[in-house]
This record gives structure tokens, C-alpha cells and sequence, in this order.
């Protein structure tokens, strides 16, 4: 009895098969636990129709992983590719159940592009149950288990034939309900991109392999006829160079800003100052991966989309027209839109009374704006300048973190980074108070503007790059394919402000502006109205996209 307790029998050797399918039919059914809830919540499957469509269902998925595993039996790639798929799903549930999000391309791209301390935004208890208990037991069981030795080439017939096998099981699977399958893949589009963990292969395929979507060739050159109208240089004696500021708002959504009509008072300094609000604007992409190169590209949204070369941005035709051109960015980057522009991060500095637990408030790029105007070519300066803040504005899921206690108005508010734990009003109140701050933010930023009036003619266009869901639908954040994302992931801010020097200079008139206001426009205009508004001519400027051409009074 004591030698069998210190010497327990060894494990019997599991095959490839075994292990393929155990971990298969898991996958299947635990891992796409956020899969049955929405399907549960459908009303086109009712009763016993839908639990036999769920079984099918659940039986396609085994086969299609099990196919896709069976081409990865061997001795030292089997477990780690289980492992990957386990963590992938494991992951993907938590974020499923607790945002209402998807698992597609720009989803991947976003987790992709998430630095240190997006990622600690994210942890949470939450997290740590769902992968324990999605990937974490099966994990354990799965390194616990010995191979069975078998022949390279017996193995290779084992595989193949259980590849064959797995996809006539799917065949036969999807014919019995195709009908009902067929239906829902095509009403009901989000299910596709909830399918764990093939959401997350294809995504990794996607950007990688599949050649469609590859962009290839050098970058290309963008506005090299791009200068400054001749009419400017004319008034130089009557006006001082230009001075703009873009804004590039996070996560800001139209609804949230009393300027637009919402209920709550989020912006009582802007109110107070000579603003246009546009209250119709959509953005190109519902994720920062997505719409910050789209929105700084000459193509609009849908020929971005199809785009087959990269090519330079707005910055690009600016500095080229003869600009200076400056970025600060106060997040995680700039997408590769200021990679050959004067720029600077501000996010990690240790400023007192910016800075704590390594983040910045957005005001810290006006403590910097100074220095590093200071630090641009003298010559380029004298004929205009143009800054882009990068905010970190209404970044979630902790909206708490993005302001200090003095604008924390609607309480109480959500400081879980699970959302869902919190009662949605909470949720709502931390996010209004995000955007109360971000008044607060532009507000001074026009104030400095307006300090620089002596020297130049300043001007601020504020834009945010998508918007946010706050638990409608039981929806958070934001990322759904923009075919099936709700408006408020893509109705998003948008604020200018003129000085009088600047409508001088540039002919647009703010009281014209006022009049266009609830035109609906979409980042599909931000470049052409930039160059318009700047005074660059360009063979690749649109004027029918120029939101300030029709209040030029030139």
C-alpha cells in the first residue's frame, strides 16, 4: 500500500485521436458559451427545433476543429496548438460575455496594437475565472497526458483519415439544418465572428496569409504637387502664418455632448466659447486600428478599404506644401501616421499634478506644446503650423482612471474594469464624466490659442475616431464590424473653433459654419477639409469633400 502511494501507476498513453477529439468537443461546447447565449436569445429557434440546430451546431464546430487539429497531430506540435486554441477561446469567452464584442481582423489588430498599460486597463477577477475555467482546467489535464508512440508514417495515415472523417461529419452536420443555418449566418452576421476559437484563427489567417488582403508594393507618394495658394503669400502683410490644431478625440461619441442636445450638461466651457458642433458624423472604422489611418488617408472609407498599396497621409501633403507639422500623442501611437512628421509621446512623462500611476492627463500636452513648437524649422514655422494632440480622452473600459476626482460630477460611477458587473447608470456616469474632461481639455486648448493670436492665426478641429456602446443592447466598448456595429460605435464627435484671425486668413466664416452643422459629414471629409481650410492646393484634393469650401467667402 506506502509503495504504491509514493510510486502511483504510470498513465496509459493517450493517442492523437483521443486527444484531438476530448479537446475538440470542449471547445465546442464550453468554449463557445457567449456562441449559445446569443443563439439562446434568438427568437428564429424555438423549443426543440432550437436544441436540435444548437447540437448540429455544436457538431459542426468539433468537426471543423477537429480537421483543423488533425493537420497538427504530431508529437511536438499537438499540445501547443491545443494549448493556443484553449487560450484563444478562453480569452475571446470573457470578452464575449462581458462587452458584447466580436472576435474578426480589426479586433485582432486592436489586442495587437494594445500596449502595457491598455492591457492592465483590462484585468480583472472576471478574467481570471473565465480562462481558468475555459482553458486553465483543460490546460492542466492536457499536459498531465503521455503520447502513444506511433510511426511517422502510420501517424500520417491516422491524420489524414481523421481529417476525411471529420469533414464529412461537418458536411453531414450542415446539410441536416442547413436550411436554418444558412438562415441565421445571414440575419444574424455577429454569430459568425463568435464561432471560438476559429473567430481568432481566421483573424491571424487573415492578417497574414490570405493573400486578398495583402497590401503590396512601396509606399506611395501622396500630393507631390502639394503648396500653399499664391493668395496667402499675397496677404502675409495683413495676416499672420496659420496656426491649426486637430484633435484627435478617443472613444467620443456624438450622444454624450450637450452641445448636440444631450440632457446632461458635459460641456459647459465649450458652450461659453464661439464653438460649431457638427452633429452628424460617422466615422471610417469603429476601433482607433481602424479609423485614425482611414481618416488621415485621401480615399474615404470605402476606397480605403479596398486600397492595394499604402500611401503617404495628410501630414505627408502638409509638411510637403511647406507646413510644419507636429504630433503628440498622448495614447498607445499614431497608427504609423506620424512616421515621418516631428513627433513626440507625452503619455509616459512623470509630471506632477499631470501624471500618476503612469498616465497622463490629455492637459500634459499643453504643458509640452511650447518646447516642442520651439524645436520646429524656423522657416516653416513662418508659414504655418499644424499640431495633432492624440488624446487619451474616453479610453475604456476604465473610464474611472481617465479623469481626476475635481470632474468626477456624475456619480456614483463604474470602477470595475468589467463593465458589466456594474449597473449600466454607473457605467454611463464614469463615461460622462470622461467626456466633462475632455471639455475641460479643449477649453484650454483654446485658451492657449487664444495667447497666440499676437503671432498667429490659431484654430482647433476636434474629431474623435469612433465611438462607444455603454451596455445598450448589452453592448460595451466598441469594435463590431461596421456592417453590424450600432450607430453609437460610429456617430462620433466633431468641433471647430475659429479665431478671427484665422477666418481672415483663411475666408471661412464661423457664423456660416453654425449653418452647416447638422450636415451629415464622415471622416471621409478630414483630409480634404484640412488642405482646404490650410490653403493647400493638390491634385488629390476633393473640393465636394471639404465640409469648409461653401463658407470660403474668398
Amino acid at each position: 500500500m506506502r509503495m504504491m502511494f509514493l510510486n502511483p501507476p504510470e498513465r496509459a498513453p493517450r493517442s492523437a485521436l483521443s486527444l484531438v477529439l476530448l479537446s475538440s468537443l470542449w471547445l465546442a461546447v464550453v468554449g463557445n458559451i457567449a456562441l449559445w447565449q446569443t443563439l439562446w436569445a434568438l427568437p428564429d429557434l424555438t423549443g426543440w427545433r432550437g436544441v436540435a440546430f444548437g447540437g448540429a451546431f455544436a457538431l459542426i464546430i468539433a468537426s471543423a476543429l477537429t480537421a483543423l487539429l488533425s493537420l497538427l497531430a504530431w508529437r511536438w506540435t499537438l499540445k501547443p496548438a491545443i494549448s493556443f486554441l484553449l487560450l484563444c477561446a478562453g480569452f475571446a469567452t470573457h470578452y464575449m460575455l462581458s462587452y458584447g464584442i466580436v472576435v474578426d481582423t480589426p479586433m485582432l489588430i486592436n489586442v495587437l496594437q494594445t500596449d502595457s498599460r491598455e492591457a492592465r486597463d483590462q484585468l480583472s477577477v472576471g478574467l481570471g475565472l473565465t480562462v481558468a475555467w475555459v482553458a486553465g482546467l483543460p490546460l492542466w489535464w492536457l499536459w498531465r497526458q503521455t503520447w502513444a508512440p506511433v510511426r511517422w508514417g502510420q501517424q500520417l495515415l491516422r491524420n489524414a483519415g481523421l481529417c476525411v472523417a471529420a469533414l464529412l461529419v461537418m458536411l453531414g452536420a450542415t446539410q441536416l439544418v442547413f436550411q436554418d443555418f444558412a438562415s441565421l449566418m445571414r440575419n444574424h452576421t455577429q454569430l459568425r465572428y463568435q464561432i471560438n476559437p476559429l473567430n481568432s484563427v481566421y483573424a491571424i489567417l487573415d492578417l497574414t496569409v490570405i493573400p486578398s488582403e495583402q497590401r503590396s508594393g512601396p509606399m506611395q507618394a501622396l500630393g507631390e504637387d502639394a503648396r500653399i495658394a499664391a493668395h496667402t503669400a499675397k496677404s502675409a502683410d495683413t495676416a499672420h502664418p496659420p496656426l491649426l490644431v486637430l484633435v484627435l478625440g478617443e472613444t467620443a461619441r456624438s450622444k454624450n455632448f450637450s452641445l448636440n442636445g444631450y440632457e446632461r450638461l458635459t460641456n459647459p466651457l465649450l458652450a461659453k466659447e464661439n464653438v460649431v458642433s457638427f452633429r452628424q458624423v460617422t466615422s471610417c472604422g469603429t476601433s482607433t486600428a481602424e479609423s485614425v489611418p482611414c481618416m488621415f488617408s485621401h480615399l474615404g472609407r470605402e476606397g480605403f478599404a479596398k486600397r492595394k498599396n499604402e500611401s503617404e497621409n495628410l501630414l505627408d501633403v502638409l509638411q510637403r506644401a511647406g507646413y510644419a507639422v507636429l504630433w503628440m500623442d498622448n495614447q498607445s501611437g499614431c497608427k504609423d501616421q506620424c512616421d515621418r512628421v516631428p513627433n513626440v509621446n507625452t503619455s509616459s512623462l512623470n509630471i506632477a499634478g499631470e501624471c500618476e500611476d503612469g498616465e497622463c492627463r490629455d492637459t500634459v500636452m499643453l504643458k509640452r506644446i511650447d518646447a516642442e513648437l520651439a524645436k520646429l524649422p524656423a522657416e516653416k514655422r513662418a508659414r504655418g503650423t499644424v499640431v495633432v494632440m492624440h488624446q487619451m480622452g474616453s479610453h475604456g473600459p476604465a473610464y474611472y482612471k481617465r479623469t481626476p476626482v475635481e470632474f468626477k460630477k456624475f456619480q456614483p460611477e463604474c470602477k470595475e474594469n468589467s463593465l458589466s458587473q456594474c449597473d449600466r447608470q454607473q457605467v454611463v456616469n464614469a463615461y460622462d464624466n470622461t467626456i466633462v474632461f475632455t471639455d475641460y481639455f479643449l477649453s484650454r486648448l483654446i485658451g492657449w490659442l487664444k495667447t497666440q493670436e499676437t503671432s498667429s492665426s490659431p484654430a482647433m478641429l476636434y474629431v474623435s475616431d469612433h465611438g462607444e456602446s455603454l451596455g445598450e443592447n448589452n453592448l460595451y466598448l466598441h469594435g463590431l464590424p461596421y456592417g453590424m456595429a450600432p450607430d453609437v460605435q460610429k456617430h462620433v464627435a466633431m468641433i471647430s473653433w475659429l479665431s478671427p484671425g484665422f477666418e481672415r486668413w483663411s475666408g471661412v466664416s464661423t457664423a456660416c459654419l453654425k449653418n452647416q452643422r447638422d450636415r451629415a459629414l464622415s471622416h471621409d471629409h478630414l483630409f480634404h477639409s484640412v488642405l482646404g481650410a490650410m490653403a493647400v492646393q493638390t491634385s488629390v484634393y476633393q473640393a465636394e469633400r471639404d465640409l469648409f469650401v461653401a463658407c470660403q467667402g474668398r
